[in-house]
């Protein structure tokens, strides 16, 4: 067991935190007050290798591993949670084409996903399908050599920007066994997007809902055999889920260092609130925290590299804990700064509103709970 990292992911990770101080940090409230989204920013990421981290190298991508991918976007978040999460998920969906498609699909559209000159979008939730995400509505009934699509999809990010939606749709009987995933390209008839979602936070993405009305997509743009969508979908959200926990690491350690100087800065009483024991003791309870939550999503990153039989439950493990921690930590950097952590002069309640649905996305922590607990009551 081995907990220092190599010389090849000190350097990576170096160059996302120091892109992330350069590139992000500095536009970030920006971004959150105008609702921007930094799609040339992100571009310039991804020439440095940030939006194909595991895809194959002969389409374009970094080829990395699972692990390193969770200290890529825990250094990005440093700079802009929202931003970094919207990369989480381009790569997620980039990355169910290059490990599910066929030849001719992966060199269709991975060359161009991973320097972001398409971008991609994950769909899976519906209106009336969040948590029990199998019982989704959307239908797409084979007529010849296309799909015709009827249906809604919720919460998609970079809905209307983006030029690639994997979606999970329904081809068969009612259960997980009945969907299957479906490349759709913008442009296609038939598909439109809903009004922007007024959100509390993720501001740096757009929100939308994708409707399908007699929207023909080539069978071609299947990415599996049929019944496969759901397996697909649940793989995809292994890697998910560490990439947003990673994500709120890295905003908690952003929220963490700010308090750290705020506490040696700030006098009251005649004393620096880096002297009050009180002070001394919440700022070691949530370094602790986030060092547990650190070792967590690296245990769970290397098991999904491994393809261990217990990695699914150990990603929503992590997912659970970092995700909740990471809240936490901001919420008490936030409480450190007194009223001045609730003004937008700093960035502390940015932090905490872009965090706070990383405990919602890519399956809620009480889901995550159900499948903790399912892996362990086994037999």
């Amino acid at each position: 067991m081995r907990f220092e990292l190599s010389e090849e992911q000190q350097a990576f990770q170096d160059v996302a935190r120091n892109f992330a101080a350069e590139e992000l940090a500095p536009h970030a409230a920006d971004w959150d007050r105008d609702a921007v989204f930094p799609v040339e920013t992100m571009r310039k990421a991804a020439a440095l290798g940030f939006a194909g981290i595991y895809v194959q190298e002969d389409v374009g991508g970094s080829a990395l591993t699972r692990l390193d991918a969770a200290l890529i976007f825990e250094a990005l978040s440093e700079g802009c949670t929202s931003t970094a999460a919207f990369m989480s998920i381009h790569n997620m969906a980039s990355w169910m084409i290059d490990r599910f498609g066929n030849e001719e699909q992966r060199q269709k559209w991975l060359p161009k996903l991973t320097p972001m000159d398409l971008i991609a979008s994950y769909c899976l939730t519906e209106p009336s399908s969040g948590s029990d995400a199998a019982s989704l509505k959307t239908k797409a009934v084979k007529d010849g050599d296309h799909y015709v699509l009827n249906g809604s999809k919720a919460f998609i990010s970079g809905a209307g920007t983006s030029d690639i939606y994997v979606c999970m749709v329904r081809t068969g009987d009612a259960g997980a066994k009945g969907v299957s995933c479906l490349v759709v390209e913008k442009g296609t008839p038939g598909l439109s997007f809903g009004a922007p979602e007024r959100k509390m936070g993720w501001n740096s993405q757009p929100t939308a809902q994708v409707n399908f009305e007699d929207a023909r997509v080539p069978v071609a743009n299947r990415i599996g055999e049929e019944g496969e969508g759901f397996k697909i979908a649940m793989m995809g959200l292994d890697g998910g889920r560490l990439n947003i926990g990673a994500c709120s690491l890295g905003t908690a350690t952003a929220a963490l260092k700010r308090a750290k100087e705020y506490a040696g800065e700030r006098e009251q009483f005649g004393k620096k609130l880096a002297q009050f024991q009180a002070l001394q003791f919440k700022l070691a309870d949530m370094a602790t925290e986030l060092e547990a939550a650190k070792l967590m999503i690296y245990q769970a990153a290397a098991k999904v590299d491994a393809k261990t039989p217990d990695a699914t439950m150990h990603a929503a493990m992590a997912k659970r804990f970092a995700t909740d921690a990471g809240f936490n930590v901001i919420n008490e950097a936030l409480q450190i700064h007194g009223g001045y952590g609730y003004l937008k002069d700093f960035p502390l309640e940015r932090h905490l509103r872009d965090a706070r649905v990383h405990q919602i996305l890519e399956g809620t922590n009480e889901i995550m709970r159900v499948i903790i607990a399912r892996e362990f009551l086994k037999d």
